[in-house]
C-alpha cells in the first residue's frame, strides 16, 4: 500500500495544486491520498469525480491531525517525506522500494521540523526549488521503474487510445 500525505493544505492558496498532487499521485500508481490544512470538500469532490469518470479505486481522506496520524501511521506504515533537503532519491530508492507500506509526505507550507525527524527518509528530488508536484511524480516513477506508465484502471467509463496525431478517446 502506498498513500500520499498532503501537509498543510491552504485555501483558497493549493487549491490547483493540491488537486495536482492529487491527480499525479492516482495516475501514478498511489492507493489514496490525505491530505491536512484546511478541509476542503471541492476537493474531495474533483478527486472523486475523476475515479468515477477515468476507474481505479484511489481514495482521499482528510486529517485534521497531521502530526498525530503521522505519529500513528509510524506503527504499519514507513514514512517518506519528500524535500530538497534530504538525501538524494537515487541514493534512497532501493532502500524505500524494500518497505511494504509508504506515506509519501509533501507540503505545501514551511513542514515543521518535527516531520523530519519523524521520517523513516527525508528524500531529495534534486537539491534545488521545486513543485512538489513533480517531486512526487518523480518518486512514483522511479518506486514503479515506469511500470506506472502502463497502468489501466478498473472500472474506467473513459479511456485514451494512444496515437500519433488526434484525439480517440473511449467511451
Amino acid at each position: 500500500m502506498l498513500l500520499v500525505f498532503r501537509l498543510g493544505h491552504r485555501l483558497p492558496r493549493d487549491e490547483r495544486i493540491s488537486t495536482h498532487v492529487a491527480l499525479v499521485a492516482r495516475a501514478f500508481g498511489a492507493d489514496g491520498m490525505c491530505y491536512s490544512g484546511e478541509e476542503d470538500r471541492g476537493l474531495e469532490e474533483s478527486v472523486k469525480k475523476i475515479c468515477e469518470r477515468w476507474g481505479g479505486n484511489f481514495s482521499i481522506n482528510y486529517e485534521p491531525n497531521p502530526m498525530k496520524f503521522l505519529k500513528n501511521a509510524k506503527k504499519k506504515f514507513t514514512l517518506v517525506h519528500l524535500t530538497m533537503y534530504g538525501m538524494p532519491l537515487h541514493k534512497k530508492i532501493n532502500k524505500v522500494k524494500k518497505e511494504k507500506n509508504i506515506i509519501v509526505v509533501v507540503g505545501s507550507e514551511k513542514v515543521p521540523s518535527e516531520v523530519y525527524n519523524i521520517a523513516d527518509h527525508n528524500v531529495a528530488v534534486g537539491s534545488q526549488p521545486h513543485s512538489e508536484v513533480s517531486a512526487l511524480a518523480v518518486f512514483l516513477h522511479e518506486y514503479f521503474k515506469g511500470k506506472e506508465l502502463d497502468k489501466k484502471f478498473k472500472n474506467a467509463k473513459i479511456e485514451i487510445e494512444p496515437c500519433e496525431r488526434g484525439k480517440k478517446v473511449i467511451i
